[in-house]
């Protein structure tokens, strides 16, 4: 202790009094170690220049977020303030920035066109119950611990719609960056009309455009410059020194950003009853969305994910953005891919562009107004390009798997526009998974070169099945959609061996779980094999469903054996039953 104490600094004392040496204790405890403070002070610098990169992109594409929703310019804003700071102090992603996404803008326009026949204060009232009720489903998904079900969209379905979305927005936001003003909810018709109008576009408008694209992209490979800040002035500037209006180029135009005290909007019975279906698309879009964003991320860097917490905090950020009269918002895609990008070690970085927005918005909000259309179309055309890659699409070509669906999706966007092809795409994916799961696909096991294992005989021939014994095992879980038909395939089955088997074993180790059809289609199963007078052995079963089981038949019908053991310890029961090994009492329960 004393040759550890001689290597503290000596205080100016003669005499090492306890007070001195407790000094220099404290005094060398409280010394951080240069590498530390280095350390430090790179995570607050990466943060801060992560935080200004995502305030140059996410302020632009608020304002156009909005336009595209058809709600006036401070609903994107306040969407960008919600999502920012709710996500920041209840979040778990340190790279998830949350605010107005290009797909739950879309959806919102194209929802908020069909029912506010267009009138501007309904339709505002209209976004803010459909925000609401999409928070509130987020917030009861958390509460229920739904976070384990993190792909409501199959990916296929997803891939198709975003891709189709993206080419939505992209091509209505060349309208805007050529100065033309159309609207039509098909895209080829759009399109059409947008080649039509060549001789009525804008030079000028056009040349902005581009030029505020290349510099995006360009900034992109410098990674520690807030590139959109950069363009934003840089568009200013131009509008003030060029006097792009001479030339016919449009600007954002004032936005008049006012908190709105908090209330909720006064709508019919049948408005909020339509909105409550159309919140919960938006709900699986914004939440395939975000949660595929939050997700690549955080296996990208080995961070832990908390589904159930984000959940919660895309809820409270959506309830949040609702009572001000805000956008549905999520964790984009660009936004959270600039600050990761960038640098970003913490949450910090979106606390950081939360304070350089405040600034922007308390300072020179006047200025925002200057921004040319061209510049934030290409900011938009920007943000949604890393949907725009058709590669994603190779490998259900070379896999020969889901490629119809693909195209499908991708045509339902493209022909019926965003929201008739949401929800088109929403059917899909139910009907594909109904269809994956209805599936009454049922395996004959035989054992396995002798051992303790049993495999499909289908797919390894050299199985042996089990002299007198037919062993079946569903290939899904019982439930309501398929249960019937299983269970008659099973009961072909038996009565197609019926001169060779003694007795039937039947593995529902796939099944995790009862409901009332799945009990109701066993009980009449049961019903059938005591008509057929052959012994059932019920295998591998989950304690729930052996608990169940017990519950409701085991009095009924007192000759099925529920076991939870291994098929290869249930056919050695059977078969000591069938050689009258066992007596009755070792039948009824394994």
């Amino acid at each position: 202790m004393e040759r550890s104490l001689e290597l503290l600094p000596r205080a100016d004392c003669t005499h090492r009094s306890d007070a001195c040496v407790g000094s220099d204790i404290a005094q060398h405890m409280n010394q951080q170690p240069p590498p530390l403070k280095m350390a430090r002070m790179q995570s607050v610098s990466a943060d801060l220049v992560a935080g200004l990169s995502v305030a140059g992109l996410a302020l632009p594409e608020a304002v156009a977020y909005a336009g595209i929703a058809g709600l006036p310019p401070q609903a994107g804003m306040i969407a960008l303030f919600a999502g920012l700071l709710c996500y920041g102090l209840l979040g778990r992603s340190r790279f998830a920035i949350v605010a107005a996404t290009s797909s739950s803008a879309a959806v919102l326009g194209a929802a908020m066109a069909t029912l506010a026949n267009g009138d501007p204060l309904l339709r505002i009232a209209l976004a803010s119950a459909l925000v609401l009720l999409t928070g509130l489903y987020f917030l009861i998904a958390g509460i229920t611990q739904l976070g384990s079900v993190t792909d409501f969209i199959s990916k296929p379905v997803l891939r198709g719609f975003t891709f189709g979305i993206a080419t939505f927005i992209a091509v209505h936001q060349i309208a805007l960056l050529t100065g033309t003003h159309l609207t039509h909810a098909s895209l080829p018709i759009f399109a059409w009309q947008l080649i039509s109008a060549l001789p009525q576009w804008n030079g000028v408008s056009v040349c902005v455009g581009l030029c505020a694209l290349l510099l995006l992209y360009l900034f992109k490979k410098i990674q520690r410059l807030p590139g959109g800040l950069i363009v934003i002035a840089l568009g200013i500037g131009a509008t003030q020194w060029l006097h792009l209006a001479h030339y016919g180029v449009d600007v954002v135009g004032p936005i008049q950003l006012h908190l709105e005290r908090p209330r909720l909007p006064v709508l019919t019975r049948d408005q909020w009853l339509r909105l409550a279906e159309l919140a919960f698309a938006m709900v699986m879009v914004l939440y395939s969305e975000s949660y595929g964003s939050i997700r690549n991320f955080a296996n990208l860097h080995n961070d832990p994910v908390a589904p159930n917490r984000d959940l919660l905090a895309l809820g409270v950020s959506n309830v949040a953005s609702a009572l001000m009269l805000g956008m549905p918002v999520g964790a984009g895609y660009s936004a959270t891919s600039t600050n990761e990008a960038a640098g970003a070690t913490s949450r910090w970085s979106g606390g950081i562009a939360w304070w350089v927005l405040l600034m922007i918005a308390t300072f020179v909000l006047p200025s925002i107004a200057l921004i040319p259309q061209p510049v934030l179309a290409a900011i938009v055309i920007y943000g949604v390009s890393h949907s725009l890659k058709p590669g994603v699409f190779r490998p259900y070509f070379v896999w020969k798997r889901d490629r119809l669906v693909v195209l499908a999706s991708l045509s339902a966007v493209l022909v019926l526009g965003v929201l008739d092809g949401l929800l088109a795409g929403v059917a899909l994916s139910l009907i594909m998974l109904l269809r994956r799961i209805a599936q009454s696909r049922v395996a004959e096991l035989g054992r396995m070169s002798g051992g303790h294992d049993f495999v499909s005989i289908q797919d390894h021939p050299s199985a042996q099945p089990i002299q007198g014994i037919l062993i079946l095992r569903p290939e899904e879980p019982l439930f309501f959609a398929n249960a019937e038909h299983i269970l008659a395939d099973v009961q072909r089955r038996i009565v197609a061996s019926a001169d060779s088997t003694q007795a039937v074993v039947l593995s529902l180790e796939e099944t995790f779980d009862l409901d009332s059809s799945s009990l109701e289609a066993l009980q009449n199963f049961f019903g059938v094999m005591r008509t057929m007078g052959k012994p059932l052995a019920l295998s591998r079963l989950k304690h729930p469903v052996h608990q169940l089981l017990d519950q409701v038949f085991l009095t009924e019908y007192p000759n099925p054996l529920f076991s939870g053991l291994s098929v290869d310890e249930t056919v050695l029961q059977l078969q000591a039953r069938l050689a009258g090994a066992s007596d009755s009492a070792e039948w009824h329960r394994a």
